[in-house]
């Protein structure tokens, strides 16, 4: 029983919509903003689960994959069908609510914010591809796809958090110098988390053919001359960009952890995982930035 809500819970996404509601606090508290209405973080958590449900779901190889995570999607097809249509549901009634009250604000969106909030939504859906353009399918092109990840993720949990306070109270202030800084913090972090984790299709990527770092490069340059590096510089940018806004030392260390953590995950990829340590450690390093973030915040 208890081995099935865990594979519910990490195979069905939900752990990836409550590091998406965590990570937007996190980015409101850290831009010093207070926090949204309820409503919008069931919203951020509702699509974020429908939307990284659509891979498996529509994944020609499901039917003859032999990876945990595909077989429990062919083994809970039914659960899954009404998983997707409870999310698409939600996230259209709440996404309606919204244009329907504050339809007049959402034409006095600052442009600076206006810009990268429509290419959120824009990258997630090239990502997947469109039906009438197949060949713009982001997700085929290896060394570009941690990235739109990246950019998509740091767009929800950045920018929009920001945007939607702004459109519920009638604010016309733009992204401040920090926003961007954290804008560009939450990429870095969110692609080289999902550089980590193509480490685990190495085998399914390479039989696809697609170009990941870790297909091209191999699995220990990948780790020691992209994963490694950008980590580092991650960290060293972070305490520059720390110390010229004065931040305090318990503000310095706890929002160091999550780059010291990543460094040990890092080596910790040099031996085969199984899917788990994937899902909870490399995925897991999410929900631990945010809760550092929150807590260094408060």
């Amino acid at each position: 029983m208890f081995q099935s809500l865990v594979k519910t819970f990490f195979f069905g996404n939900y752990f990836y919509g409550i590091c998406a509601v965590a990570l937007s606090i996190e980015a409101a508290l850290q831009q010093q903003y207070p926090l949204n209405k309820l409503y919008y973080y069931v919203l951020v958590f509702t699509l974020t689960v429908w939307f990284y449900t659509i891979a498996y779901i529509t994944d020609p190889s499901l039917s003859t994959s032999k990876n945990p995570r595909t077989n429990w999607y062919i083994q809970n097809r039914k659960f899954i069908r009404y998983s997707q249509l409870f999310h698409l549901i939600m996230s259209v009634i709440i996404g309606l609510y919204i244009l329907y009250i504050y339809w007049q604000e959402l034409w006095h969106i600052h442009i600076n914010q206006l810009i990268p909030l429509l290419l959120t939504p824009l990258a997630a859906l090239f990502y997947y591809g469109l039906s009438f353009l197949p060949s713009y399918n982001l997700r085929n092109i290896g060394w570009l796809k941690p990235f739109v990840i990246g950019f998509t993720w740091a767009g929800l949990i950045t920018i929009a958090p920001i945007v939607f306070y702004n459109l519920t109270h009638q604010s016309d202030q733009g992204i401040s110098p920090i926003g961007w800084w954290l804008l560009l913090k939450n990429f870095m972090f969110i692609s080289v988390l999902c550089i980590m984790f193509d480490i685990k299709d190495y085998a399914t990527d390479s039989n696809h053919n697609i170009k990941t770092f870790v297909v091209k490069k191999g699995l220990r340059f990948t780790i020691f001359s992209i994963i490694l590096p950008l980590t580092i510089a991650g960290l060293v940018s972070f305490l520059i960009f720390g110390t010229f806004n004065h931040f305090s030392q318990k503000r310095l260390s706890i929002n160091l952890l999550p780059f010291i953590a990543m460094i040990s995950v890092c080596y910790a990829l040099k031996e085969r995982r199984n899917i788990f340590f994937y899902l909870i450690i490399i995925d897991g390093l999410m929900f631990f930035k945010a809760a550092c973030g929150i807590i260094a915040s408060g």
